[in-house]
């Protein structure tokens, strides 16, 4: 029997897709990827050209029911455990509670623990799907990636894994992981691109109007102070930050205020948090500056000047640094007023879909 999930296989053949969908509360982490696929058939058929995906969404479970967030159970037409055949790419989306779930998941869990590369060609998951692949056993000492609020728990929960904290998805081998929620339609285009080149990517992003790449922001904007440093020193001394931005905050500054020595603060402030305390007061920063940029019409030199970064370049260079953005960039993707576009206009949409990169 040929086998279905070769690396070399043509792109001719129809790609099977199976998308597990874990109870939860978002139905777009299955049904956004899904959407990806089935748009991707739409266009190639509309272009005369052969390939696609045939795709099924699965449930984990014997019942088929998947239980969702919208206040409907969807009935899915098979289980992931009935699937005995080669996969070309199976996802797994995100889940509700794994610890009320894991008995009447058991039987899915032994099924997955048993997809490997040999079987399937990709396995990926988006948002808490990947603590489900950890749970399999499939992605130890792999570089892996999760919703931001959760990095810290996967970190510790599997300590054996690699968590970037940062990107809307990884790829490690034939392991692909993704961010929150809308990371998952980044990861399909790129399986799509993978597949069927740049330009059919881009033909679908437009169908969908959503980006191909997110340009100049491709990474996950959760907090940059991790949850230890919210308690503790770190809480007084964010504080304290805050109300002397425009001051210059170095370590021996710092220490004083607290009437430590420069060595001990150093000492018990990077025990107790893991961040030099150069980092903290950079990352409380680079944090009030987003607030401004998201809810102020301030101009970027003021912002920089308000929040201590001395001069617009400096402050460019940390959100460049920390953010993979700049922060014109960043206030176009996260402003919070539509004031700017005027009531009843439309809204100019930029997206990038350059096919000269």
């Amino acid at each position: 029997m040929k086998n279905e999930v070769n690396e070399n296989s043509q792109v001719l053949q129809k790609k099977n897709v199976v998308i597990v969908a874990m109870s939860g509360r978002m139905m777009m982490d299955f049904v956004g990827p899904s959407d990806v696929f089935t748009t991707t058939n739409i266009y190639l058929v509309r272009s005369g050209l052969a390939g696609g995906y045939e795709v099924q969404i699965a449930a984990p479970t014997a019942n088929k029911l998947v239980a969702t967030g919208a206040g409907a159970d969807i009935a899915c037409h098979i289980s992931a455990i009935d699937i005995r055949s080669p996969i070309d790419t199976l996802i797994i989306s995100n889940y509700e509670s794994e610890d009320s779930l894991s008995e009447l998941y058991e039987p899915f869990y032994k099924w997955l623990s048993k997809r490997t590369d040999k079987n399937t060609r990709r396995i990926a998951s988006v948002c808490a799907g990947t603590f489900v692949l950890a749970k399999a056993g499939l992605i130890n000492n792999r570089k892996v990636t999760t919703h931001w609020t959760m990095n810290e728990q996967l970190q510790q929960s599997y300590p054996q894994l690699v968590v970037d904290t940062n990107p809307f998805y990884t790829k490690d081998g034939h392991i692909y992981t993704s961010g929150g929620v809308s990371s998952g339609i980044d990861l399909a285009l790129a399986m799509v691109e993978e597949d069927h080149g740049k330009d059919v990517a881009i033909q679908v992003a437009r169908e969908l109007v959503v980006y191909l790449y997110r340009p100049g922001y491709q990474s996950q904007f959760g907090s940059l102070l991790p949850s230890v440093e919210r308690s503790g020193l770190s809480q007084k001394l964010r504080k304290w930050v805050i109300e002397n931005l425009t001051e210059t905050l170095d370590v021996k500054r710092i220490a004083d205020h607290l009437n430590m020595s420069p060595r001990n603060f150093t000492r018990v402030f990077h025990k107790q948090t893991g961040t030099p305390p150069a980092k903290f007061v950079e990352k409380v920063r680079v944090e009030q500056a987003r607030k401004l940029l998201e809810d102020t019409d301030d101009t970027l030199e003021n912002i920089a000047d308000i929040c201590g970064f001395g001069a617009l370049s400096s402050m460019r260079r940390t959100f460049l640094r920390l953010l993979n953005t700049t922060p014109s960039d960043y206030r176009r993707a996260f402003r919070t007023t539509l004031k700017d576009f005027g009531l009843g206009e439309h809204f100019p949409i930029n997206m990038n879909y350059s096919e000269s990169d």
